[in-house]
């Protein structure tokens, strides 16, 4: 476990604090965990709409689906069992890229 016992204080004008808690909300993340993202370096974004967790779900039920199939087929010698998975592991990748774009911190520009 992580002990954060170092506090320090910062004081901000009305603008920053607004500035600030505005892209606090907009993350969705608290004010703490927002700062320590800008501090090692990264931008947190925006909460991704609601929809976008039901895709996901969406999108991972499939691949296990594409999973139990793959394995029947390398048990039965049915398919193309080395195409198959192929685009199993092309599903992984967007689904990686996908939450990559919408969900993990930008890298700060330098």
């Amino acid at each position: 476990m992580i002990k954060r016992n170092v506090e320090i204080k910062v004081r901000l004008s009305r603008k920053e604090a607004e500035t600030l808690n505005k892209r606090v909300k907009k993350s969705g993340i608290s004010r703490e965990a927002y700062i320590r993202h800008l501090i090692e370096g990264s931008v947190p974004r925006e909460a991704p709409p609601p929809d976008y967790y039901a895709m996901m779900r969406e999108i991972y039920a499939i691949g296990k689906n594409l999973n139990q199939i793959a394995q029947k087929a390398h048990v039965l010698n049915v398919m193309d069992a080395q195409r198959y998975d192929a685009e199993v592991r092309k599903l992984e990748a967007a689904i990686k890229t996908i939450t990559e774009v919408v969900v993990l911190p930008a890298p700060m520009e330098k």
